[in-house]
């Protein structure tokens, strides 16, 4: 954030302020409904989000980027609301509840230089019509299986694949080590992944 911008912020500047939320809002709202059970309850935390931005803007310090910094400050709000446990997980956590793999274990390479690489690229699905591909049906298998993940890897998954977030960001919003993001976000890929081929394998 400019200085400028950030100093007129400080002061009182409802017109930066209203463009600061225009730029934000959609995103802080897409985040908020991963932590809340309805579009009423994520609106709330949004609302209260922008609240504490403004109570903290004199304590930020432009360690993280200021997308990184709302963003932050929503998450604190959602998990208080929603009564969530703190983010120190047990490892334990980033695996499916039966402790079973995401994916089978063969799938992946076991010696040689490209240990824990997939055994074959995916499926080639350039032959399926473009709208299929973009269509609201494949958005749905998605959407179904990111609901199904442990909330951890969700949060990953939708921040780097949906929202394109860096990694470095995710590990700075999320509080967690660039291998434990690794982790979180392999195996949520895995698991999308498959139901993208169970979908176009039935399909075909």
């Amino acid at each position: 954030m400019s200085p400028d911008l950030l100093a007129a912020l400080r002061s009182g500047d409802e017109q930066a302020f209203r463009a600061l939320v225009a730029e934000h809002q959609p995103l802080l709202l897409r985040l908020a409904r991963m932590y809340t059970p309805s579009d009423a309850v994520a609106e709330e935390v949004v609302q209260e989000t922008w609240l504490g931005v403004l109570n903290g803007l004199d304590g930020f310090q432009g360690r993280s980027s200021l997308r990184t910094w709302i963003s932050r400050i929503l998450v604190n709000v959602a998990q208080r609301r929603g009564g969530r446990e703190a983010r120190s997980l047990p490892f334990s956590s980033v695996t499916d509840s039966d402790g079973a793999p995401a994916v089978d274990p063969e799938r992946f390479m076991h010696d040689g230089d490209w240990v824990g690489h997939w055994r074959a690229f995916p499926s080639d699905w350039s032959g399926q019509p473009e709208q299929r591909l973009l269509g609201q049906e494949v958005r749905e298998v998605v959407d179904r299986e990111l609901a199904g993940l442990s909330p951890p890897q969700r949060e990953v998954v939708t921040l780097r694949d949906v929202e394109g977030w860096p990694a470095e960001e995710v590990s700075a919003l999320l509080e967690i080590t660039p291998g434990h993001q690794r982790v979180l976000l392999h195996r949520g890929r895995s698991r999308v992944r498959a139901a993208l081929e169970r979908y176009f394998g039935d399909s075909l």
